[in-house]
């Protein structure tokens, strides 16, 4: 059972579309989905949303800490109403995903994500769900921090938002704890196929002399 969801992102104009802030733009679809608004709230240094779905209080979040001070907004929140690290959904962009995949994940590293390094260390534990939004990798290791903290391009953007998109039909499942069939749903994805190339038009047969 879920009931904190939170999105990882740097704060500003400056980053908000950005590779990095896809946690973000995966909380503003849901708080677009639920009607509700991500209200400023300096007890948990974020933008935050109270909502009530199937009788369950549920929050979602956004710190306004900077990526790196990300556990500083989330352990508020949680230690105050006394949610479980299990009981909480973060989402984050992910090199290692393609444009237009979403993994979901329980437990495990950090992988240098320097957002749920901050969330480990805060939170005591690795033992919350992840939501790995796909971004996609430069292909070299030293371009990495100008990658994600660069727009992508218009196609990748798009691959990325239908991903949200479709990811968020499994909401239903995630609040209610149906963690394996939440998994289904979002791992689930058949990419379009490309059309067939059209045939190579017949030549004209040239008139009679």
């Amino acid at each position: 059972m879920i009931k904190l969801f939170v999105g990882l992102g740097n704060p500003g104009a400056a980053y908000e579309d950005t590779r990095h802030n896809a946690g973000f733009w995966w909380i503003d679809a849901l708080a677009s989905q639920l009607k509700v608004s991500l209200l400023p709230d300096k007890n948990y240094h974020a933008k935050v949303a109270r909502t009530e779905v199937q009788g369950q209080t549920v929050w979602l979040l956004e710190p306004q800490t900077f990526m790196n001070l990300s556990g500083k907004s989330v352990s508020a929140l949680a230690r105050f109403f006394k949610i479980q690290p299990q009981e909480i959904l973060v989402a984050h962009d992910e090199l290692d995903v393609l444009p237009g995949q979403v993994k979901l994940k329980f437990g495990g590293s950090h992988a240098g994500h320097n957002g749920l390094r901050d969330i480990h260390a805060q939170l005591g534990s690795a033992d919350y769900w992840r939501l790995r939004v796909g971004i996609g990798h430069p292909g070299v290791k030293s371009e990495v921090i100008d990658w994600v903290l660069k727009k992508p391009m218009p196609e990748q953007r798009a691959l990325v938002q239908e991903s949200i998109e479709r990811c968020l039909k499994a909401f239903p499942q995630l609040v209610m704890g149906e963690m394996e069939k939440a998994t289904l749903q979002i791992h689930t994805h058949k990419p379009p196929r490309p059309k067939p190339p059209r045939p190579p038009a017949a030549p004209e047969t040239p008139p009679p002399p």
